[in-house]
């Protein structure tokens, strides 16, 4: 079952693992993780600091738990039995989860004691590998080199400037503006065939890099 996002807190909030997640991702969410602290947090649960010790040994230990519950938000398509739909569909899933927790993005694989959504992930995308004639070698190269794009890429979609055809033909138009007359002439023939084109959506963009590295990486699908 799909877990709910975090909504707004009360002030009647239990102090549970659960609730002091939500409240964290809440505040992350608003502020960035880097403004995350057991003190910012404790005041808006309105508790001491040390309260939030008894169930998070540490500020590592708490975004651990955050980042697994961000894991759990991802939708992972139960009844797709092709594998490459099946890799997009999840790709597309982590996009609109970390639209939503930008700050996610760089941290999604970086804990070293991953929670049960975080592992049930994991352990989805090799079981969809493996039972498609990959090798163990190749799963990992596979699940590996998806999650570095598909995280990465959400990490620098959560920096641009713009999100619809018109602010990107805007920027584009902005920054072409402000070349010399000749200087960038490839650059220039990029923006203006491509940024200032009627319909253009950044995301397509990863879409296609997305395509390009599962057809590669179907190249490659050797047994044990």
């Amino acid at each position: 079952m799909k877990k709910k996002q975090p909504g707004s807190p009360t002030r009647a909030i239990a102090l549970t693992k659960h609730s002091i997640v939500l409240s964290a991702i809440l505040l992350a969410d608003s502020h960035g993780l880097e403004q995350l602290s057991m003190r910012k947090l404790g005041n808006k649960l309105g508790v001491e600091a040390m309260a939030l010790y008894y169930h998070f040994a540490n500020k590592k230990q708490l975004i651990e738990g955050m980042i697994d519950y961000i894991h759990g938000e991802i939708e992972l398509p139960q009844d797709e039995k092709d594998l490459k739909t099946y890799m997009v569909k999840r790709a597309e899933s982590v996009f609109e989860v970390l639209a939503r927790h930008p700050w996610a993005a760089p941290i999604m694989e970086s804990g070293v004691n991953p929670g049960p959504a975080t592992l049930q992930d994991s352990e989805a995308m090799i079981r969809r590998f493996r039972q498609a004639g990959f090798s163990v070698d190749m799963t990992v190269h596979a699940v590996t080199i998806l999650n570095i794009y598909i995280y990465g890429a959400a990490h620098q979609y959560a920096k641009l400037s713009f999100s619809t055809a018109q602010e990107a033909s805007e920027v584009g138009a902005a920054v072409k503006d402000q070349f010399p007359a000749g200087a960038y002439p490839y650059l220039t023939e990029m923006i203006t065939d491509h940024m200032l084109e009627s319909g253009y959506n950044a995301i397509d963009e990863f879409n296609f890099g997305l395509n390009l590295i599962l057809d590669g990486i179907a190249r490659y699908k050797l047994p044990d």
